[in-house]
């Protein structure tokens, strides 16, 4: 899922009563504390609720304030890369567990909705990929060989598609493919975990975690706040999108580089633009989809166009992303 970084997507919040929890009241035991409400945390505790297992989930912000509640929702197991540079950095083996990965995700997620009965817009959509004249001309016959390596079924190459009346050139489309509304989602797993004996608290940092010592037995520790305040448990999940600030200033965090990306959305008459995924072989790239479900009394759809990433702080300072994707 892309998640622009700033953008408030209104649309989400607005269509859904996000609900609230309480803060941590002081010292708690469970057998597994989550920390983060995102959709990797809040997936996580339903799991495990579901066996049976005690689990608290702690965020500071609402449920889905982060990466989740900024997601433009494409659920895509096209990798963004592409399988033609992942596999020639990590090989084939690789890039088929990147695949198999990104699909069992989307799986689950079809899976969790129809079993709990989550109405959240999920459908399974086509998705389109398109080159640029400054490709090389075997650009997408490149990826398209090096995705059936990594067991791509449902894709092939087009010479074309119409969309709102235009007839583009070379594309592929990859089959199988999703979306949904994020936070429609996460309000029926916290029903669902609540429901199973999970319990969610919000409102509290958590600012350092220990893990569990294997030798005195000490369970691991969530540290909340300045206080005492703590949550102790036989295993702590960090699921914050980056958890090295809490728990590893020096692991993961000095091995990622950190990207913005932008989006804008545009009302246009409902059924102007199919139902899809829709990017882009430029450098930065964009990515396009519709949210048919968006609310406003009209017939109309959200068309949300994103892209034009850079490595934060590093803008060029000649360019605005929101007008190059206007």
């Amino acid at each position: 899922m892309k998640s622009p970084d700033g953008a408030t997507n209104s649309s989400w919040y607005e269509a859904v009563d996000v609900p609230t929890f309480p803060s941590p009241p002081g010292e708690l035991e469970t057998n597994v504390c989550v920390v983060g409400a995102g959709i990797a945390g809040l997936t996580t505790a339903y799991l495990l609720a579901r066996e049976g297992v005690s689990v608290v989930v702690l965020d500071e912000g609402p449920i889905g304030s982060g990466q989740t509640g900024r997601t433009s929702a494409h659920l895509s197991s096209a990798i963004d890369d592409g399988f033609y540079k992942l596999e020639k950095l990590h090989g084939v083996e690789h890039s088929k567990l990147a695949y198999e990965s990104h699909a069992r995700a989307i799986d689950t997620i079809e899976r969790i909705a129809r079993d709990e009965q989550i109405d959240c817009d999920f459908a399974r959509v086509n998705a389109y990929l398109f080159s640029t004249p400054q490709d090389k001309p075997d650009v997408l016959d490149r990826e398209l060989d090096a995705a059936r390596r990594a067991g791509m079924s449902d894709v092939e190459k087009l010479e074309r598609v119409t969309l709102c009346g235009y007839e583009t050139g070379p594309c592929i489309r990859f089959g199988q493919q999703s979306r949904f509304h994020p936070l429609k989602y996460l309000n029926g797993l916290t029903g669902a975990i609540q429901r199973d004996g999970g319990k969610i608290f919000t409102g509290q940092r958590v600012k350092d975690v220990k893990g569990r010592d294997p030798k005195t037995g000490r369970p691991a520790r969530a540290q909340l706040g300045d206080g005492p305040a703590a949550v102790t448990a036989q295993h702590i999940v960090v699921a914050t999108n980056t958890p090295s600030p809490i728990n590893d200033w020096i692991g993961i965090y000095t091995k990622q580089a950190s990207y913005r990306t932008y989006m804008i959305g545009a009302t246009v008459p409902r059924g102007t633009v199919d139902d899809a995924l829709y990017w882009d072989t430029l450098d930065p790239y964009h990515y396009v989809r519709i949210d048919p479900s968006y609310q406003s009394g009209e017939q109309i759809d959200l068309l949300l166009v994103g892209g034009e990433d850079h490595k934060v702080g590093q803008q060029p300072d000649s360019d605005d992303p929101f007008t190059r994707l206007e």
